[in-house]
């Protein structure tokens, strides 16, 4: 009976299982003062500095859906300042890895904002929700942290930078 119970559970053991994701797991961000190759979170999307990044950004709110329903109904007024796109790998069935990208404006006025636009594909059938997200201070100082800067840079959103002396000299021209 013990040796039939061994076996058993060795075979149980080898039997390959299938990966049920809980989340991403890793993130780029790339913009203005995120480098070159961004900035990458790593690891579980649960826990950890990449499960910060999600449950900050309302990445499960966005994807899944969630009650109560943390979206906002529509974007939040004026100029959200500069975009960032945080692009989440997410692992799901038969090893494929979706691609979910989320904006998020970490200077916004009234405090960080995402948005993950609606019908992105994910787990071979599913769709994003979608929608827009109001966040607390915690995911500036989260993103800040990992790299970005703690204000806003002084170039525009497709990171070029005016030249100090060109600014100045096209004021005098004026």
């Amino acid at each position: 009976m013990n040796r039939a119970l061994l076996i058993l559970s060795i075979v149980a053991l080898s039997l390959p299982t299938a990966a049920i994701a809980k989340g991403p797991s890793a993130a780029t961000i790339h913009g203005p003062g995120a480098g070159g190759g961004g900035i990458t979170f790593g690891g579980d999307g649960e826990s950890g500095p990449l499960g910060e990044l999600t449950q900050q950004a309302g990445f499960f709110a966005a994807t899944f859906g969630q009650e109560p329903d943390p979206l906002l109904a529509s974007r939040p007024k004026g100029d959200l300042g500069q975009k960032y796109t945080i692009t989440y790998t997410v692992p799901g069935p038969n090893n494929e890895l979706d691609k979910l990208r989320q904006d998020v404006y970490p200077y916004a006025p009234g405090g960080p904002v995402t948005y993950m636009e609606p019908g992105q594909g994910f787990f071979g059938t599913e769709r994003t929700r979608g929608g827009w997200f109001l966040a607390d201070t915690r995911l500036k100082d989260t993103l800040v942290a990992a790299g970005l800067p703690r204000t806003a840079s002084t170039s525009s959103s497709d990171g070029y930078q005016a030249p100090t002396f060109a600014v100045g000299g096209a004021v005098l021209l004026a």
